[in-house]
């Protein structure tokens, strides 16, 4: 499953149904389905305030399931990460003027099996996660 979507707030909620439809196939746990469903929204968010901020820009998203897994992506050509060690410490916020929470990362990488980040300042970030859905199913490699 692949979309595309413009990065507002609003949308966040989209992408959340949207992944969790997919990924329902699998007959996740709800704890599991859960988890999924709060990267997505770390991850989206993320790419709405950090990546963009106050600019326009589209967010892309990507879900496959692989085997007993599922592969997510999200990305966005935003401002870029110029430090991503600085960024997955727990607490850090680029946007303090917010009161966000500076957990966002550690979420997300908390919820699933691997976790990767790729940045190049100016240029945007991509966000791949894999989480493997630990029930019985008979999926084997769908994207659709």
């Amino acid at each position: 499953m692949s979309m595309t979507f413009s990065a507002l707030s609003e949308n966040e909620a989209f992408a959340r149904v949207a992944v969790a439809a997919f990924v329902a196939q699998l007959n996740p746990t709800l704890e599991e389905l859960t988890e999924i469903k709060t990267v997505v929204s770390e991850a989206v968010t993320n790419c709405i305030i950090h990546g963009y901020g106050e600019i326009e820009g589209d967010i892309y998203l990507q879900c496959k399931i692989l085997g007993d897994s599922i592969e997510l992506v999200v990305e966005d050509h935003g401002i870029g990460i110029d430090d991503l060690d600085l960024v997955r410490q727990p607490l850090y916020t680029s946007r303090p003027e917010l009161e966000r929470s500076g957990m966002g990362f550690t979420i997300m990488e908390s919820f699933v099996d691997e976790f990767a980040v790729e940045s190049v300042v100016g240029k945007g970030t991509k966000l791949r996660f894999k989480k493997r859905i630990r029930t019985p199913q008979s999926a084997t490699h769908h994207e659709v």
